[in-house]
């Protein structure tokens, strides 16, 4: 089995998800006592709130390198988010970045949709790292078109379920935004902030939910077993 190298606590919520689901899915591919084996990173996001997300791109630097040293075969960011610097980091620690844009890509293509609807922190949302690369993969992305609907998701996702707080009013607010995008088209929707399906999820609706969580960390068990 392959050694995977996690870099996590972006936020240690959603990284307590990959950590259950990757085990989870190893164990039911192999069976008995058999789980992952990795090692976790976990950031300070503390750290990354106080530089900003542009300027952060040392920390994770740092923790790839501190994982490198300690024999992992790949690398996961455990934040959408954080993809931001996949490239650079991986052409700098030279380990396999398994790529959650890349992964949720192909999980679309599969289902034969073109056009889906992204919600994500405002960088994944409106800069264009992580919109290339579902575009690259022939897909139409659209996000929230009001400034203050992309601005009020950035706040609920650092202020809310970054600290692990659900709150009934705002997960109306979601399925709104959702169904907004339905209207202009959306054939699926992209949860692309791994804390955003702690609060909607498939059965919250009837078109097609893509939770990135689970989607990587799937192809993580595929990386590890093979």
């Amino acid at each position: 089995m392959k050694i995977i190298g996690l870099v996590g606590g972006t936020s240690w919520v959603s990284t307590m998800d990959y950590y259950r689901f990757i085990n989870e899915g190893i164990n039911e591919r192999l069976g008995g006592l058999n789980f992952s084996e990795c090692i976790i990173y976990s950031l300070n996001f503390g750290d990354i709130q106080e530089r900003s997300w542009e300027n952060s791109f040392e920390l994770l630097l740092n923790a790839c390198q501190s994982l490198k040293r300690s024999g992992v075969d790949a690398i996961v960011l455990c934040a959408n988010t954080a993809h931001l610097f996949a490239n650079d980091l991986e052409d700098k620690i030279k380990l396999p970045i398994i790529h959650i844009g890349t992964e949720t890509a192909k999980a679309i293509k599969q289902q034969g949709l073109v056009k889906v609807g992204l919600l994500g922190t405002k960088f994944t949302m409106e800069m264009e790292f992580y919109r290339k690369k579902l575009e690259e993969n022939g897909l139409n992305v659209l996000v929230p078109e009001k400034q203050e609907t992309r601005d009020y998701v950035q706040y609920t996702v650092k202020e809310e379920l970054g600290r692990g707080i659900i709150n009934p009013d705002t997960k109306q607010n979601y399925i709104s935004i959702v169904n907004d995008l339905v209207k202009r088209g959306a054939e699926g929707v992209i949860l692309g902030c791994t804390e955003i399906p702690m609060l909607i999820s498939q059965k919250d609706f009837s078109i097609p939910i893509f939770d990135t969580t689970k989607i990587h960390s799937r192809a993580i068990v595929e990386y590890a077993l093979s």
